[in-house]
């Protein structure tokens, strides 16, 4: 029983040590909605505050997450700095690709939230058609990871279509809309804690309801006093949640890395015994 269980965290720790994204902790979701935060007050930096435009600010987001996917995707194993840079990237870039949609080609929120809610459902689809499973801290392989990045991108942009929804269509603003979509996380927590729904599918939903809250706080922090909003610069706003960002990154999304027992300490072990 007690070798059983020893093998059994030596392999979790081999798994922890060859994936290529982070162990899903409070931490993690902190950091996540922070992202989310940056990127819709970043995204809107670059296409409203610069006048960039929708079609160019996408253009250049989609540069930097191609850039930045290609630095995660070389790594051998998990790097806090490649990681969170693709993930603030997938929002950037999913903020002005939803805005894109929405206001440029005029799709309207319910039809973009739609149409981005049934491409996260079929990516999800194929993902566990092809690999037989799907993940959110075991990535190791590179279909995965490359099934992980397109989910995480779609629901991103998914995540700014919602939050643009609740509160902008239905009229309950960007602090209610907020509450909202925070309520609706905690729903999900509690169904991790008490029910027997599988970690992945509560993973996921998750993830895209963190992205509709860092869009509502966003707006919430930089819209106009007249739209509901505080009126804060959307360009010092995004570097103050970019420092904060940074900031628990680097005092708590370090991953523990502990050394794997050799081969030969395991057998003087045995031989002790």
């Amino acid at each position: 029983m007690g070798d059983a269980l020893e093998q059994d965290g030596v392999a979790r720790t081999r798994r922890n040590l060859l994936s290529k994204v982070p162990q899903v902790t409070l931490a993690f979701w902190i950091v996540k909605i922070l992202a989310t935060t940056l990127g819709e007050t970043g995204g809107d930096s670059l296409s409203m505050t610069l006048q960039l435009g929708y079609a160019v600010s996408s253009l250049i987001f989609l540069g930097f997450f191609l850039v930045t996917l290609a630095a995660q995707v070389a790594s051998e194993r998990y790097h806090p700095v490649f990681y969170w840079a693709v993930v603030v990237a997938t929002t950037t870039v999913g903020t002005t690709t939803s805005d894109y949609l929405d206001r440029t080609l005029g799709l309207g929120y319910v039809k973009s939230s739609i149409m981005l809610f049934c491409a996260v459902v079929a990516v999800l689809i194929i993902w566990r058609s092809i690999t037989g499973r799907i993940e959110f801290e075991d990535i190791t392989s590179r279909p995965s990871e490359i099934f992980y990045w397109m989910t995480i991108l779609v629901s991103n942009t998914l995540g700014t279509a919602l939050g643009d929804f609740i509160a902008t269509t239905t009229g309950l603003g960007f602090e209610r809309g907020a509450l909202v979509f925070a309520g609706l996380i905690a729903l999900v927590a509690g169904a991790h804690f008490f029910t027997t729904l599988p970690d992945y599918l509560l993973f996921w939903a998750a993830y895209v309801l963190t992205r509709p809250l860092g869009a509502t706080l966003g707006d919430t922090l930089t819209k106009s006093h007249a739209e509901g909003g505080l009126g804060l610069g959307r360009i010092i706003s995004s570097l103050v949640i970019a420092a904060a960002m940074v900031l628990v990154i680097s005092l708590t999304a370090q991953r523990q890395r502990l050394p794997l027992p050799s081969r030969e300490a395991s057998d003087e072990g045995a031989a002790s015994d």
